[in-house]
């Protein structure tokens, strides 16, 4: 039986409710032995010395595949923590403040509620690709094996823990002179957990410090989903919460994906600080404390943020791959070599920040921000202020391109190759020397005033492209040129570039 369907990069994913159900019981037990196994070595020590922390977040199938988890774990005698409903970031941080051997996190972060999945950290960080396609490759010879040397389970509420960890932060952070306890009296923030995992940032940590949190909606965790997807980068989640922040006034909304290792921010006029303009935000705290620092950034960030980095802020960007696990690595990779990087963050909200163990943590990242607008806030500023010189772009797309071809990592990869033969060859088409992942193509205002990157996805027959333009009406030029090169390709489905055919 083969499962490598089941990796998802770092991530073990796949169908948990109804007939196709992919993450059985059966199933599941076969990977956490595995996950077991490959720790006796990782680890050098024996499951009888282990402790493992689960949790999982709001979704339908969890607590059927926790029961089937703290089974397997216990009965290969491995000490247990049950953290039941818990956050992504919070279960590695067992690893540290609880001193776990490792935890395994249940979730599927925003994917369709029939979905879930498996994430293994220890106190090194999230397991990496090789790591996962190992344990999937040993599951199957344990799924049929009966153990019966049980180890110790104990529940523990240690996101109790991690919230008090986030509220004393705050409280040092502020560190406000008419109450140290209470610093956020008189803010207003909108909470949207979209009934994931992340309602007890409203509850537990805001309005324990005093900040109002009326207008707050979809904290109840409820893994149908019922209101909208818990994704930062939804649409309609997005426009949920900034229609909550302009309907009762609020200073700040916030909103944060199913696991909470991901969140946007919601300005107090609707207006949201997501993407790129997070991206700024989240350099401008970071570079305060590491001046001149490089910033590390996925592949689709604008021009204008490059600007404001290296410019506004005097810092260096460093653009790299796609996949919030490369962008950590990357930054890590960097500080390793003597490169001063405070800061991995990918535009979907993944950010990761050297202080806090590159741990990719929506809290954490919003802890800081409103650390940061109260500091503001005592000088008349606001967080708009702050990214006020970051040039943003007129127009932007993204399109994804579905290969046809069985072998569609060769076909794909044939295809940029060919494009970067055929944009090396154009008058006005500039090849962008720091590209990391497909190809980057700027564009002289003439013919766009922007740039399209197109990329081949690490694990879909898809090829991404993506486009931004500082011109009104510049991506419609951008494409219609690029659909003179690309339409030659009978292995794509060209059909998400009909509109740019005779433009």
């Amino acid at each position: 039986m083969d499962l490598q369907y089941l990796k998802s990069g770092t991530d073990i994913r796949g169908t948990a409710l109804g007939e196709s159900c992919d993450l059985r019981d059966e199933v599941v037990c076969g990977i956490i032995s595995a996950f077991v196994a490959y720790l006796e070595k990782k680890l050098a020590t024996s499951p009888f010395a282990m402790s493992i922390s689960v949790g999982h977040d709001s979704r339908l199938s969890s607590r059927r595949i926790k029961k089937a988890v703290i089974k397997t774990l216990s009965s290969h005698g491995v000490k247990v923590y049950d953290c039941s409903l818990s956050s992504t970031p919070a279960m590695f941080m067992t690893c540290v403040a609880l001193g776990c051997s490792a935890a395994v996190q249940i979730t599927a972060s925003h994917h369709p509620k029939d979905k879930n999945g498996l994430k293994f950290f220890t106190r090194q960080g999230g397991f990496e690709a090789a790591e996962i396609t190992e344990i999937l490759e040993d599951a199957p010879k344990y799924m049929t094996l009966e153990f019966i040397r049980p180890g110790s389970v104990e529940a523990i509420d240690f996101m109790a823990r991690y919230a008090l960890t986030l509220r004393e932060m705050i409280c040092r952070g502020v560190n406000s002179e008419e109450d140290y306890h209470a610093p956020l009296k008189g803010f207003h923030i909108v909470v949207d957990a979209g009934n994931g995992v992340g309602g007890f940032y409203a509850t537990h940590v805001l309005q324990s410090l005093g900040a109002d949190i009326t207008g707050s909606q979809f904290l109840e965790p409820d893994g149908s989903f019922p209101n909208h997807t818990p994704n930062p980068e939804n649409a309609e989640a997005m426009r949920s919460i900034c229609g909550a922040v302009v309907r009762v006034k609020a200073d700040l909304g916030v909103i944060f994906d199913t696991d909470v290792d991901r969140a946007a921010c919601v300005g107090p006029d609707g207006k949201e600080i997501n993407r790129n303009r997070l991206v700024a935000l989240a350099s401008v705290i970071a570079l305060e404390k590491c001046p001149g620092g490089t910033i590390v950034t996925d592949s689709v960030t604008s021009d204008g943020l490059k600007t404001f980095i290296e410019q506004t802020l005097g810092g260096k960007h460093h653009r790299f791959k796609r996949g919030y696990k490369n962008v950590i690595n990357e930054a890590i990779r960097l500080n390793q070599e003597g490169v001063a990087c405070p800061l991995a963050i990918e535009t979907s909200g993944h950010a990761a920040m050297k202080e806090n163990y590159f741990l990719d943590d929506g809290a954490y990242l919003v802890t800081k921000i409103i650390i940061k607008a109260a500091e503001l806030r005592r000088q008349g500023k606001t967080l708009d202020d702050l990214i006020a010189a970051l040039g943003e772009p007129a127009e932007e797309k993204e399109l994804r391109l579905k290969i046809l071809a069985e072998d569609f990592k060769a076909c794909g990869e044939r295809i940029i190759q060919d494009l970067r033969d055929y944009a090396a060859a154009q008058n006005g088409w500039e090849i962008a020397p720091d590209n990391h992942e497909g190809i980057r193509i700027s564009f002289v205002p003439e013919q766009g005033d922007g740039w399209l990157l197109l990329r081949l996805s690490v694990h879909d027959p898809i090829l991404p492209l993506n486009a931004e333009s500082d011109t009104p009406g510049g991506t419609g030029i951008i494409l219609k040129a690029f659909y003179r090169f690309i339409q030659k390709y009978a292995e794509l489905d060209l059909s998400p570039l009909d509109a740019y055919k005779n433009r």
